[in-house]
């Protein structure tokens, strides 16, 4: 009896340390199985560095993602990464800023010697190199609100893009219900969540500003997962594209909720906070666009912004500024 109690003994203590072994073994491992590891140790990581999605859109220091351009023009404190095209830029520029082009944001952030801020045309481009900024390390990152049309209106590109599509077909107030999804499975040749993270937003920086149009959606809604980033209210006050779901807060938890096998569209009312969750979600592994303009570039006429209490929606143009650039032709 004693030695069949030994003999039970060692075999459950065996099987417990090729349990614990196996299970050290999947968080060390390469990420190249069918299950999805890789994911699984990055949002752990991020979680416990206190990097959820609310944490880019507002950081530890309670900034903002974008700043409004300051009404004496002053931006002294800042190193201004201006991604716009080179002849734009050499056409028009905020004194001081560098050029940029996307694909280099992270290499030019490590010369930067002040807080970054970055600029584009109407700040989507900007809000989404913030994120992928902030989530490399660069946490202080932010991007100038409504680009250089908000600085100047003779540089202007965000009111022509303001738009309202009709296709009553496609739109509606009718609630969609978010599903229940599995995780992204994707590889990683990392294997701990600091440099998943950063070989991640590598990745992402180097797809470029991934974006989709309004009317693309609205056309054929079924071919996208679309998520009206909006308040209850606001999703169904407003309408929104039909099939559209609503998950506000959107943080890693809530990502079960979304399609990893479908294309994930997030629309918000400018393009902006939508830019700032699709560079994140692109990061986890989701195949994610932005909705270019927002609100704005569906239904900018609609009722609801003022019946909803969401005045000067467009942002800048009730209040233009003139604030002034320079020339490097």
């Amino acid at each position: 009896m004693k030695k069949y109690f030994f003999y039970t003994l060692l075999l459950a203590m065996f099987a417990s340390v090729t349990f614990n072994g196996c299970k050290y073994e999947e968080e060390e491992c390469d990420c190249s199985g069918s299950e999805p590891v890789a994911y699984e140790t990055l949002t752990t990581y991020l979680k416990s560095v206190d990097m959820d999605i609310n944490h880019i859109l507002t950081n530890a220091a309670g900034q903002k993602f974008v700043m409004a351009a300051p009404a004496d023009g002053d931006l002294s404190s800042k190193w201004i990464m201006d991604i716009r095209g080179d002849v734009d830029f050499a056409a028009a520029h905020i004194e001081g800023a560098h050029n940029v082009a996307f694909g280099d944001i992270l290499t030019a952030a490590a010369t930067a010697d002040k807080p970054i801020l970055v600029v584009c045309y109407t700040g989507q481009t900007a809000c989404y190199a913030t994120s992928l900024l902030r989530l490399y390390g660069y946490e202080d990152t932010q991007a100038l609100k409504w680009g250089m049309s908000g600085w100047n209106t003779n540089l202007d590109k965000w009111t022509p893009n303001c738009k309202s599509l009709d296709d009553a077909n496609n739109w509606t107030s009718s609630e969609a219900t978010a599903g229940s999804f599995d995780a992204p499975t994707w590889t990683s040749t990392s294997t701990n969540g600091a440099d998943i993270l950063a070989e991640r937003v590598e990745e992402v920086v180097a797809a470029g500003f991934k974006t989709v149009k309004g009317a693309d959606v609205l056309a054929t809604p079924a071919n996208y997962y679309v998520n009206n980033y909006f308040s209850a209210d606001h999703y169904t006050g407003f309408g929104h594209v039909n099939g559209a779901v609503r998950i506000n807060p959107l943080l890693i938890d809530d990502c079960s909720k979304l399609d990893p096998n479908g294309k994930v569209v997030t629309y918000c009312y400018t393009g902006q906070t939508s830019a700032v969750i699709t560079a994140y979600l692109n990061v986890l592994g989701f195949d994610a666009y932005s909705l270019l303009f927002g609100m704005n570039g569906l239904s900018h006429t609609n009722s609801f912004w003022e019946a909803g209490g969401v005045t000067n929606h467009w942002g800048f143009d009730s209040n233009p500024k003139d604030l002034p650039t320079v020339s490097s032709n």
